[in-house]
């Protein structure tokens, strides 16, 4: 696990939205992340729109962005899932966390869009705290940089390798 930040990639241009669906649950850490997300978004892509989608846990958030994805047209050009579950007594939270990144991680290929999961799995509050309120390993501002990278890569790949539609369809 990484226990810095990555570098921040440089600033994107033109108008795009990115979406951040995030759980409630866990309320003081999911607020963080969330608020760490749009700060580090409106400093590396100033001129995207980011639409915030709250659901009240993270067993939620997937289904949620399928939603958001099954709309057609206008896709967002990244989509970013924030959450955190705190480990427990029971196998719980691992049955979620699991479930979460799995979901996510089918729906980011299906649809072809940047799908950043920051979806924590901590074992306390005190990891919580670090991961979504400390300076360090702040998640929030993470899955922000990861998202511009990606959108960078996906506006390269669209620039330099353009879709091609077959004739004989």
């Amino acid at each position: 696990m990484s226990s810095a930040l990555p570098p921040k990639p440089r600033i994107i241009g033109p108008r795009l939205r990115v979406c951040i669906v995030a759980s409630k649950y866990n309320e003081q850490f999911a607020d963080a992340l969330v608020e760490n997300a749009v700060a580090e978004l409106s400093e590396l892509m100033p001129q995207t729109r980011v639409d915030i989608i709250r659901v009240p846990g993270a067993f939620e958030i997937p289904v949620t962005i399928a939603n958001i994805l099954d709309r057609g047209e206008h896709l967002p050009a990244c989509v970013i899932a924030l959450g955190v579950i705190v480990k427990g007594a029971t196998s719980h939270a691992d049955m979620i966390g699991s479930s979460v990144t799995h979901s996510l991680q089918e729906l980011s290929i299906k649809y072809k869009v940047p799908l950043i999961h920051e979806v924590l799995l901590v074992e306390d509050e005190k990891q919580a705290y670090a991961r979504c309120i400390g300076s360090n390993l702040n998640r929030g501002r993470e899955a922000a940089r990861i998202a511009a990278s990606m959108v960078d890569i996906f506006h390269e790949i669209e620039r330099s390798m353009p879709r091609v539609i077959s004739r004989n369809a």
